[in-house]
């Protein structure tokens, strides 16, 4: 059974940092393409970050050099670390793995930026 399941959503002041993890099982983590995407009330599902299965990496540009995407296959675990947070980044953070036609999600975690 394909489990993706994302934590380390919350409430945090501009400017702060939070860290989201993924967890996944049910598939061979190593191969695949890892993306982190996020969805703000009213808004389309974006991509913030992704992470392929040799370590490359791609930011969008509201993301670069504030946020950090890596992932650790023995654990089988994708991060996102997010610095200086502004209000703009509020949303429900989502977790996908791709490999070719085949696609996973998690069920996402809330991100608040609000003082």
């Amino acid at each position: 059974q394909v489990q993706l399941v994302e934590s380390g959503g919350g409430l945090v002041q501009p400017g702060g940092s939070l860290r989201l993890s993924c967890a996944a099982s049910g598939f061979t983590f190593s191969r695949y393409t890892m993306n982190w995407y996020r969805q703000a009330p009213g808004k389309e599902r974006e991509l913030v970050a992704l992470i392929n299965s040799f370590g490359g990496v791609n930011y969008a540009d509201s993301a670069k050099g504030r946020f950090t995407i890596s992932r650790d296959n023995a654990k089988s675990t994708v991060y996102l670390q997010m610095n200086s947070l502004k209000p703009q980044d509020t949303a429900v953070y989502y977790c996908k793995s791709t490999l070719g036609w085949t696609v996973y999600w998690g069920q996402g975690t809330q991100v608040t930026v609000s003082s």
